[in-house]
Protein backbone atom coordinates (compact mmCIF):
# COMPACT_ATOMS: atom_id res chain seq x y z
CA UNK A 1 0.00 0.00 0.00
CA UNK A 2 2.68 2.63 0.79
CA UNK A 3 4.26 1.91 -2.81
CA UNK A 4 0.72 2.46 -4.58
CA UNK A 5 0.85 6.00 -2.26
CA UNK A 6 3.51 6.91 -4.00
CA UNK A 7 3.17 6.05 -7.46
CA UNK A 8 -0.37 8.12 -7.24
CA UNK A 9 1.50 10.78 -5.65
CA UNK A 10 4.06 10.95 -8.62
CA UNK A 11 1.28 11.07 -11.30
CA UNK A 12 -0.75 14.10 -9.75
CA UNK A 13 3.01 15.90 -9.97
CA UNK A 14 3.75 15.34 -13.76
CA UNK A 15 -0.17 16.06 -14.29
CA UNK A 16 0.44 19.85 -12.90
CA UNK A 17 3.76 20.26 -14.03
CA UNK A 18 2.34 19.69 -17.75
CA UNK A 19 -0.52 21.88 -17.54
CA UNK A 20 1.77 24.49 -15.93
CA UNK A 21 4.05 24.28 -19.30
CA UNK A 22 1.21 25.34 -21.18
CA UNK A 23 1.26 29.14 -20.45
CA UNK A 24 -3.13 28.81 -20.32
CA UNK A 25 -2.51 29.25 -16.17
CA UNK A 26 -1.35 32.76 -16.67
CA UNK A 27 -3.42 33.51 -19.34
CA UNK A 28 -7.33 33.27 -17.66
CA UNK A 29 -7.80 36.36 -16.15
CA UNK A 30 -6.07 38.65 -19.05
CA UNK A 31 -8.36 36.74 -21.61
CA UNK A 32 -11.25 38.01 -19.31
CA UNK A 33 -9.94 41.62 -18.85
CA UNK A 34 -8.93 41.90 -22.95
CA UNK A 35 -12.77 40.21 -23.18
CA UNK A 36 -14.44 42.96 -20.97
CA UNK A 37 -12.71 45.98 -22.31
CA UNK A 38 -13.72 44.98 -25.90
CA UNK A 39 -17.36 44.44 -25.35
CA UNK A 40 -19.65 47.18 -25.54
CA UNK A 41 -21.19 47.83 -21.74
CA UNK A 42 -25.36 47.58 -22.34
CA UNK A 43 -26.91 50.38 -20.84
CA UNK A 44 -30.42 49.81 -18.88
CA UNK A 45 -33.57 50.47 -20.71
CA UNK A 46 -35.49 53.74 -19.54
CA UNK A 47 -38.81 53.44 -17.60
CA UNK A 48 -40.76 56.48 -16.77
CA UNK A 49 -41.99 56.23 -12.97
CA UNK A 50 -45.99 55.81 -12.87
CA UNK A 51 -47.90 56.92 -9.58
CA UNK A 52 -49.43 54.16 -7.60
CA UNK A 53 -52.64 53.62 -8.82
CA UNK A 54 -54.98 51.96 -5.12
CA UNK A 55 -57.72 49.76 -7.20
CA UNK A 56 -61.59 50.41 -5.11
CA UNK A 57 -64.69 49.26 -5.18
CA UNK A 58 -67.93 52.17 -5.96
CA UNK A 59 -71.32 51.48 -6.64
CA UNK A 60 -73.31 54.33 -7.58
CA UNK A 61 -76.03 55.66 -4.83
CA UNK A 62 -79.59 54.87 -5.15
CA UNK A 63 -81.74 58.22 -3.57
CA UNK A 64 -84.92 57.29 -2.04
CA UNK A 65 -87.43 59.56 -0.25
CA UNK A 66 -87.19 58.00 2.83
CA UNK A 67 -89.63 58.51 6.14
CA UNK A 68 -88.04 56.67 9.32
CA UNK A 69 -89.95 55.59 12.16
CA UNK A 70 -89.60 57.32 15.74
CA UNK A 71 -90.58 54.64 18.69
CA UNK A 72 -91.68 55.71 21.77
CA UNK A 73 -92.95 54.18 24.58
CA UNK A 74 -96.29 55.43 26.37
CA UNK A 75 -99.10 53.93 28.42
CA UNK A 76 -102.86 54.58 28.06
CA UNK A 77 -104.90 57.38 29.81
CA UNK A 78 -108.41 58.49 30.12
CA UNK A 79 -109.20 61.15 27.33
CA UNK A 80 -110.84 62.74 30.69
CA UNK A 81 -111.06 61.66 34.66
CA UNK A 82 -112.97 64.16 36.73
CA UNK A 83 -113.47 63.23 40.55
CA UNK A 84 -117.24 64.56 41.55
CA UNK A 85 -117.51 65.91 44.92
CA UNK A 86 -120.82 66.49 46.82
CA UNK A 87 -121.34 70.13 46.52
CA UNK A 88 -123.57 71.63 49.59
CA UNK A 89 -123.95 69.40 53.05
CA UNK A 90 -126.65 67.02 53.83
CA UNK A 91 -128.06 63.71 53.38
CA UNK A 92 -127.82 62.01 50.61
CA UNK A 93 -131.47 61.14 49.56
CA UNK A 94 -130.83 59.56 46.05
CA UNK A 95 -127.58 57.95 43.94
CA UNK A 96 -128.19 56.82 40.60
CA UNK A 97 -123.89 56.03 39.82
CA UNK A 98 -122.76 52.16 39.86
CA UNK A 99 -119.35 51.27 40.05
CA UNK A 100 -118.45 50.10 36.32
CA UNK A 101 -121.32 51.57 34.64
CA UNK A 102 -122.05 54.27 32.14
CA UNK A 103 -123.58 57.72 33.12
CA UNK A 104 -124.13 60.38 30.03
CA UNK A 105 -123.72 64.06 30.59
CA UNK A 106 -126.17 66.28 31.97
CA UNK A 107 -127.47 63.12 34.42
CA UNK A 108 -128.41 63.35 38.08
CA UNK A 109 -126.27 60.80 39.51
CA UNK A 110 -126.97 62.24 43.18
CA UNK A 111 -129.51 64.59 44.62
CA UNK A 112 -129.25 65.51 49.19
CA UNK A 113 -132.67 65.95 51.29
CA UNK A 114 -132.98 69.48 51.56
CA UNK A 115 -137.05 70.29 52.74
CA UNK A 116 -136.01 73.63 53.60
CA UNK A 117 -134.07 74.74 50.16
CA UNK A 118 -136.81 73.52 48.12
CA UNK A 119 -139.40 75.97 50.35
CA UNK A 120 -136.98 78.60 50.26
CA UNK A 121 -137.52 78.00 46.30
CA UNK A 122 -141.42 77.83 46.65
CA UNK A 123 -141.79 81.01 48.56
CA UNK A 124 -139.30 82.98 46.32
CA UNK A 125 -141.70 82.07 43.31
CA UNK A 126 -144.58 83.19 44.98
CA UNK A 127 -142.55 86.69 46.04
CA UNK A 128 -141.74 87.15 42.46
CA UNK A 129 -145.33 86.45 41.29
CA UNK A 130 -146.55 89.28 43.46
CA UNK A 131 -143.83 91.74 42.65
CA UNK A 132 -144.65 90.96 38.86
CA UNK A 133 -148.00 91.90 39.13
CA UNK A 134 -147.40 95.03 40.87
CA UNK A 135 -145.39 95.98 38.83
CA UNK A 136 -147.79 95.44 36.11
CA UNK A 137 -150.43 97.16 38.11
CA UNK A 138 -148.44 100.51 38.79
CA UNK A 139 -147.42 100.70 34.92
CA UNK A 140 -151.39 100.81 34.20
CA UNK A 141 -151.96 103.66 36.83
CA UNK A 142 -149.05 105.44 35.55
CA UNK A 143 -150.11 105.32 32.11
CA UNK A 144 -153.47 106.65 33.31
CA UNK A 145 -151.95 109.16 35.00
CA UNK A 146 -153.14 108.01 38.31
CA UNK A 147 -149.92 107.53 40.44
CA UNK A 148 -146.34 109.53 40.05
CA UNK A 149 -143.87 107.52 37.96
CA UNK A 150 -141.96 107.14 41.21
CA UNK A 151 -144.49 104.45 42.25
CA UNK A 152 -143.32 102.86 38.52
CA UNK A 153 -139.75 103.03 39.87
CA UNK A 154 -140.24 101.27 43.29
CA UNK A 155 -142.60 98.23 41.91
CA UNK A 156 -140.35 97.65 39.11
CA UNK A 157 -137.08 97.63 42.01
CA UNK A 158 -139.11 95.85 44.44
CA UNK A 159 -139.81 93.02 41.42
CA UNK A 160 -136.08 93.04 40.72
CA UNK A 161 -135.24 92.01 44.30
CA UNK A 162 -137.59 89.65 44.15
CA UNK A 163 -136.03 87.81 41.09
CA UNK A 164 -132.85 87.66 42.92
CA UNK A 165 -134.10 86.38 45.66
CA UNK A 166 -135.26 83.80 43.46
CA UNK A 167 -132.09 83.24 41.65
CA UNK A 168 -130.06 82.65 45.08
CA UNK A 169 -132.88 80.01 46.13
CA UNK A 170 -132.50 77.93 42.84
CA UNK A 171 -128.68 78.25 43.21
CA UNK A 172 -129.43 76.42 46.94
CA UNK A 173 -131.47 73.60 45.51
CA UNK A 174 -129.11 73.06 42.35
CA UNK A 175 -126.16 72.59 44.96
CA UNK A 176 -128.42 69.32 46.69
CA UNK A 177 -128.42 68.16 42.49
CA UNK A 178 -124.88 66.01 41.43
CA UNK A 179 -124.56 65.87 37.52
CA UNK A 180 -122.42 63.77 34.96
CA UNK A 181 -119.85 66.26 33.45
CA UNK A 182 -119.53 64.36 30.32
CA UNK A 183 -120.18 60.78 28.67
CA UNK A 184 -118.36 58.20 30.58
CA UNK A 185 -117.48 55.22 32.89
CA UNK A 186 -117.87 54.71 37.51
CA UNK A 187 -114.08 54.37 37.47
CA UNK A 188 -114.76 54.25 41.75
CA UNK A 189 -117.66 55.15 43.64
CA UNK A 190 -116.82 56.27 47.28
CA UNK A 191 -120.72 57.16 49.24
CA UNK A 192 -124.08 55.54 49.94
CA UNK A 193 -127.12 56.85 50.50
CA UNK A 194 -128.22 57.67 53.18
CA UNK A 195 -124.92 58.80 53.91
CA UNK A 196 -123.97 62.23 55.43
CA UNK A 197 -121.83 65.10 53.27
CA UNK A 198 -120.40 67.73 53.34
CA UNK A 199 -118.95 70.13 50.88
CA UNK A 200 -116.30 68.74 48.97
CA UNK A 201 -116.63 65.17 49.77
CA UNK A 202 -115.27 62.92 47.27
CA UNK A 203 -118.59 60.96 45.70
CA UNK A 204 -117.21 59.06 42.51
CA UNK A 205 -114.36 59.16 39.68
CA UNK A 206 -115.85 59.39 36.19
CA UNK A 207 -113.46 58.44 33.11
CA UNK A 208 -113.95 59.12 29.68
CA UNK A 209 -112.60 56.23 27.49
CA UNK A 210 -113.49 57.14 24.03
CA UNK A 211 -111.67 58.18 23.00
CA UNK A 212 -108.72 56.92 24.80
CA UNK A 213 -104.98 58.27 24.48
CA UNK A 214 -101.45 56.93 24.71
CA UNK A 215 -99.28 59.70 26.84
CA UNK A 216 -95.94 59.34 25.79
CA UNK A 217 -92.64 61.63 25.10
CA UNK A 218 -90.16 62.12 22.46
CA UNK A 219 -86.98 63.94 22.63
CA UNK A 220 -85.72 66.79 21.36
CA UNK A 221 -84.00 65.58 18.52
CA UNK A 222 -86.91 64.16 16.87
CA UNK A 223 -89.47 67.14 18.46
CA UNK A 224 -89.36 68.52 14.40
CA UNK A 225 -90.46 65.23 12.88
CA UNK A 226 -93.92 65.08 15.06
CA UNK A 227 -97.05 66.72 13.94
CA UNK A 228 -100.37 68.05 15.26
CA UNK A 229 -102.26 65.43 13.39
CA UNK A 230 -100.30 62.81 11.91
CA UNK A 231 -101.39 59.28 11.78
CA UNK A 232 -99.70 56.75 14.40
CA UNK A 233 -99.35 53.12 14.85
CA UNK A 234 -99.77 51.72 18.66
CA UNK A 235 -98.79 48.38 19.30
CA UNK A 236 -100.40 47.38 22.83
CA UNK A 237 -99.26 44.88 25.32
CA UNK A 238 -101.97 42.40 24.56
CA UNK A 239 -100.73 42.17 20.69
CA UNK A 240 -103.53 44.42 19.28
CA UNK A 241 -102.25 47.15 17.09
CA UNK A 242 -104.68 50.45 16.29
CA UNK A 243 -104.63 53.65 14.57
CA UNK A 244 -104.48 56.68 16.34
CA UNK A 245 -103.52 60.71 15.60
CA UNK A 246 -101.36 62.76 17.29
CA UNK A 247 -103.34 65.18 18.82
CA UNK A 248 -100.91 67.28 20.86
CA UNK A 249 -97.25 67.91 21.04
CA UNK A 250 -95.83 70.04 24.17
CA UNK A 251 -93.66 72.86 23.74
CA UNK A 252 -92.39 72.55 26.96
CA UNK A 253 -89.75 70.02 27.97
CA UNK A 254 -89.83 67.91 31.04
CA UNK A 255 -87.80 69.10 33.64
CA UNK A 256 -85.87 66.00 34.77
CA UNK A 257 -86.10 64.12 30.68
CA UNK A 258 -86.05 66.56 29.03
CA UNK A 259 -88.37 65.31 26.61
CA UNK A 260 -91.85 66.54 25.16
CA UNK A 261 -94.89 64.99 25.90
CA UNK A 262 -97.62 63.51 22.82
CA UNK A 263 -100.40 62.72 23.30
CA UNK A 264 -101.82 60.51 20.21
CA UNK A 265 -105.98 59.50 20.15
CA UNK A 266 -107.37 55.96 19.83
CA UNK A 267 -110.73 55.17 18.89
CA UNK A 268 -112.38 53.08 21.74
CA UNK A 269 -116.29 53.01 20.72
CA UNK A 270 -116.81 49.71 22.42
CA UNK A 271 -114.53 50.50 24.92
CA UNK A 272 -112.33 47.38 25.02
CA UNK A 273 -109.33 49.38 26.05
CA UNK A 274 -108.55 50.58 29.47
CA UNK A 275 -106.22 53.34 31.01
CA UNK A 276 -102.99 51.57 32.64
CA UNK A 277 -102.09 49.46 29.68
CA UNK A 278 -98.38 49.68 27.82
CA UNK A 279 -98.07 50.67 24.90
CA UNK A 280 -95.65 51.36 22.28
CA UNK A 281 -96.03 54.23 19.40
CA UNK A 282 -94.63 54.11 15.74
CA UNK A 283 -94.14 57.67 14.43
CA UNK A 284 -93.34 58.55 11.11
CA UNK A 285 -91.07 61.10 9.98
CA UNK A 286 -91.64 63.32 7.56
CA UNK A 287 -89.74 62.15 4.37
CA UNK A 288 -86.24 63.18 3.04
CA UNK A 289 -83.88 62.28 -0.04
CA UNK A 290 -81.28 59.56 1.47
CA UNK A 291 -79.47 56.40 0.86
CA UNK A 292 -79.35 53.17 2.74
CA UNK A 293 -75.75 51.91 2.72
CA UNK A 294 -73.85 49.56 4.94
CA UNK A 295 -72.33 49.75 7.85
CA UNK A 296 -69.18 48.88 6.35
CA UNK A 297 -69.13 51.89 4.14
CA UNK A 298 -68.99 54.83 7.07
CA UNK A 299 -65.90 55.98 7.38
CA UNK A 300 -64.28 59.32 9.78
CA UNK A 301 -62.63 62.21 8.11
CA UNK A 302 -59.04 63.42 9.63
CA UNK A 303 -61.57 65.72 11.98
CA UNK A 304 -63.68 62.91 13.01
CA UNK A 305 -66.75 64.12 11.08
CA UNK A 306 -69.15 60.94 10.23
CA UNK A 307 -69.30 60.50 6.21
CA UNK A 308 -68.28 58.12 3.56
CA UNK A 309 -65.71 58.10 0.84
CA UNK A 310 -66.70 58.76 -3.03
CA UNK A 311 -65.15 58.92 -6.26
CA UNK A 312 -66.42 61.42 -9.15
CA UNK A 313 -66.22 61.22 -12.93
CA UNK A 314 -62.30 61.82 -12.70
CA UNK A 315 -61.93 58.49 -10.81
CA UNK A 316 -60.42 61.48 -8.01
CA UNK A 317 -61.39 60.15 -4.01
CA UNK A 318 -62.98 62.91 -2.01
CA UNK A 319 -64.76 62.71 1.56
CA UNK A 320 -68.49 63.24 1.43
CA UNK A 321 -69.77 64.32 5.31
CA UNK A 322 -73.37 62.69 5.88
CA UNK A 323 -76.00 62.43 8.58
CA UNK A 324 -76.75 59.51 9.83
CA UNK A 325 -80.92 59.22 10.33
CA UNK A 326 -82.02 55.68 10.96
CA UNK A 327 -80.49 52.63 11.96
CA UNK A 328 -82.04 49.25 10.08
CA UNK A 329 -81.51 45.79 9.30
CA UNK A 330 -80.04 46.17 6.13
CA UNK A 331 -78.08 48.75 6.88
CA UNK A 332 -77.77 52.97 7.84
CA UNK A 333 -79.70 55.54 6.09
CA UNK A 334 -77.85 58.65 5.77
CA UNK A 335 -78.83 62.35 3.97
CA UNK A 336 -76.44 64.67 2.32
CA UNK A 337 -75.07 62.24 -0.52
CA UNK A 338 -73.61 64.04 -3.19
CA UNK A 339 -75.48 63.72 -6.65
CA UNK A 340 -73.36 62.29 -9.28
CA UNK A 341 -70.70 60.23 -7.83
CA UNK A 342 -69.89 56.76 -6.57
CA UNK A 343 -69.59 55.85 -3.09
CA UNK A 344 -66.42 53.39 -2.35
CA UNK A 345 -67.63 50.47 -0.69
CA UNK A 346 -64.23 48.60 -0.69
CA UNK A 347 -60.72 50.06 0.00
CA UNK A 348 -62.33 53.48 1.11
CA UNK A 349 -59.84 53.55 4.67
CA UNK A 350 -56.70 53.08 2.00
CA UNK A 351 -57.27 56.38 0.52
CA UNK A 352 -57.52 60.07 0.78
CA UNK A 353 -58.67 63.00 -0.62
CA UNK A 354 -57.43 63.73 -3.83
CA UNK A 355 -55.97 60.41 -3.98
CA UNK A 356 -56.20 59.18 -7.92
CA UNK A 357 -58.09 55.74 -7.72
CA UNK A 358 -59.06 52.61 -10.00
CA UNK A 359 -62.62 51.83 -9.60
CA UNK A 360 -63.63 48.50 -9.83
CA UNK A 361 -67.60 47.80 -10.29
CA UNK A 362 -69.44 46.84 -6.94
CA UNK A 363 -73.02 45.56 -6.52
CA UNK A 364 -75.64 47.95 -6.03
CA UNK A 365 -76.42 48.54 -2.34
CA UNK A 366 -79.37 47.31 -0.74
CA UNK A 367 -82.15 49.39 -0.18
Amino acid sequence: MPKLHRIAAFCVLAAAAAWIATDEFSSVGSAEEAQGATAPVAEPPATAEKPLLRTVAAVEPVFVDYARTIRLSGITAADKRAVLAARSDGVIKSLTLVKGGKVSAGDVVMTLEGPETEAQEKIAEIALAQKDSDLERAERLFAGGNVPEIEVTNARSAREAAAAELARAQAAVDKQRLTAPFDGIVDSLDVEIGEWVQTGTPVATILSLDPIVVMAEVSELDLGSVVVGAKARVQLVTGAELEGTVRLVAREASAETRTFPVEIALPNPDLALSAGMTAEVLLSAQSVRAVEVPRSVITLSDTGVVGLRVVGADSVASFAPVTIIDDTPDGLVVTGVPEDIRIITAGQDLVRDGDAVEVAAAEGISQ
